[in-house]
This record gives C-alpha cells, structure tokens and sequence, in this order.
C-alpha cells in the first residue's frame, strides 16, 4: 500500500524514494532468503551429524561382518554346513559327560531337516498361541513345557490360566509335530558333532519366539545383548533355533550373528532352516533388532546333564 501511495505522489522526490524502498525490499528479501539458507544449512548439517552417528553405531554392531554363513536365499542340503571352531574352557567347569560333553565344537546349518510346510504349521501354532497374550516390549515367548506365556510385564502359565479352554487352542496333532521336529534337531546335532543321541537331554528353556520392532518394556524384550549361552542358562551345552519365518520379506533386522574375535559371522533365517551350535564361550552371539515385521522362531535346547533334563510337552 505504501509503494502504490508513492506511485500516485506528485513531487520531484517521489521517484528516488520509491527506488530506495524497492531497493529496500529487495535487501530484506535477501536478508531473509540468507537467513533461511543458513537455517536450512543448520538442519543438514544436523541431519549429516545424526546420519553418520547412526551410520558409525551401526557399523559399530554389524560393519565387521566378514562372512554370511547362510543367506536367505540358498538351500543348504542335504548336509549341514558346519563351520569348527576351538572348544573353550568352559566345559572344565562343570562335570563332563563321556559321549556328550563336547569334544568337537562349531557350529552349523542346514534346511534339510524340517520342511517348509510343517515350518508353516508350526508358526500358526505360535500364532495362536501367542494371540492369547504378549510383551508389551517387541519380545514374546511361549513355552509348551513350562507353559509359560509373556502377558505384559510378567508371564503366565497357559495350562492354569486359560484351563480346559487350551484344547479349543492347540490339538494333539500339534503337539506330535512339535515333538517330531525335535527328535529331528536332536538327531542331526548328534550326527554332527559326534555324540550319542540317547546321552543327550532336552532342557529348559525351549520355546517359540515372536519378535518385532516394538521398543522394549522390560529386560525380557532386550534379545538383542551379546551372551553365551552356557553362562546364562547353565544347564545349555548345545543350542538351536529353527526359525518359522523368513528374513528380507517376512522382517529385516533379526539375524542371527555369531562373534567372533576377527570378525562377526551372520545366519539369514529362513523357514524351516536349522543353526545349532555348541552353547559355550566359543559361540558368543546375538540377534540384530527386527526393525520391521515380524521375526518367528523356537529355540530348543539340549544338555548332557540328566538332572537337568525336562520332558516333551503334551496337552494337560
């Protein structure tokens, strides 16, 4: 408005004062489009800084993986691929069993023990049974043997809680697959490390898992911290985990990554595919957080203590 008034102004000055507004204008124009850009640079370098710390924190974690030991997209048949590595000292500290106590130790793949449909149905059998409840965190479980079921914060026991509705859950059909897929896993670890089958013993915990990207709750939903098994359970002296689903197309993140002093060394899950491993220091892992999807597996554990030993589940 003030610029039409001058337009409209008789006087000799008339013309040099509009220039010098316009030319005003045009400064705080600049002054400002500077002043944006420099925002703007503020904001990429921001962005840049919090890129590469996140870029440096994942290569932290997975930038020293020197080798895929299975990927997604192969089948490892029909032997296991077996990866040997030194047996630690670990075992010296508990009592050895002769023709369990490992004595060759490593660990292995293959997807040529479960096959992809009895994978399917044992996922759906997660799938019911953990619809019944759930962490709050991106971490559940459910243990057929013990009965236990993450709900919230804190675990129930299926068998007691939901009674004789568990029936109207889960079928006897079920449970022979289950047992049947564990007899399987137990006879290849005993083929490939050398031992005598009947010497080895299920032990607890052994369950299925279900895994997303949900911020954690409790300690529970933190799967993701580098252990070894044998320290944390005790009883472990060999672990395995058939996974129910597939990397890159069913979740990203979530693989399986073994430790190693020169370098970590990863398995892509696959369903159906089995990695087992001895549980002592030898074999310290993790698992990557599932950043999108979700990631099914069951861990099935087994020990040469028979005092530790549990039984196969069955319906109540």
């Amino acid at each position: 408005m003030a610029l039409l008034r001058l337009r409209n102004t008789k006087g000799p000055n008339a013309a040099e004062i509009e220039r010098k507004i316009k030319r005003g204008n045009a400064l705080r124009q600049g002054s400002s489009w500077r002043g944006s850009r420099g925002l703007l640079a503020l904001l990429l370098v921001a962005l840049c800084v919090s890129t590469v710390a996140a870029w440096l924190y994942l290569a932290s974690l997975d930038g020293d993986i020197t080798e895929t030991l299975a990927s997604q997209r192969e089948m490892i048949l029909p032997q296991p691929r077996v990866y040997s590595v030194q047996c630690s000292e670990d075992y010296e500290n508990y009592k050895r069993y002769p023709g369990c106590t490992p004595q060759k130790c490593g660990r292995a793949v293959t997807d040529g023990v479960v096959t992809s449909e009895e994978a399917q149905a044992l996922r759906r059998l997660a799938e019911r049974g953990l619809a019944l409840a759930g962490s709050e965190g991106g971490a559940s479980i459910l243990d057929l043997h013990s009965g236990a079921l993450s709900m919230g914060k804190q675990f129930v026991n299926i068998y007691r809680y939901f009674g004789e509705q568990i029936a109207d859950v889960f079928t006897e059909e079920d449970f022979k697959l289950y047992r049947d897929v564990r007899g399987r896993i137990q006879a290849v670890i005993a083929e490939t490390f050398g031992l005598d089958r009947t010497l080895m013993y299920l032990t607890k915990p052994t369950f299925f898992s279900r895994i997303n990207s949900t911020a954690a709750k409790t300690q529970h939903d933190e799967y993701w911290h580098p252990h070894i098994d044998k320290e944390t359970y005790g009883s472990f002296d060999y672990t395995s985990l058939l996974y129910l689903s597939d990397y890159g197309s069913d979740f990203t993140g979530g693989r399986f990554v073994f430790m190693d002093q020169n370098g970590n060394r990863t398995v892509e899950p696959r369903a159906g595919r089995v990695s087992f491993f001895s549980s002592g220091s030898e074999n310290l892992h993790r698992v990557e957080k599932v950043s999108w999807g979700i990631r099914y597996a069951i861990t099935v554990s087994f020990t040469c203590n028979p005092s530790h030993a549990i039984s196969d589940p069955s319906l109540p």
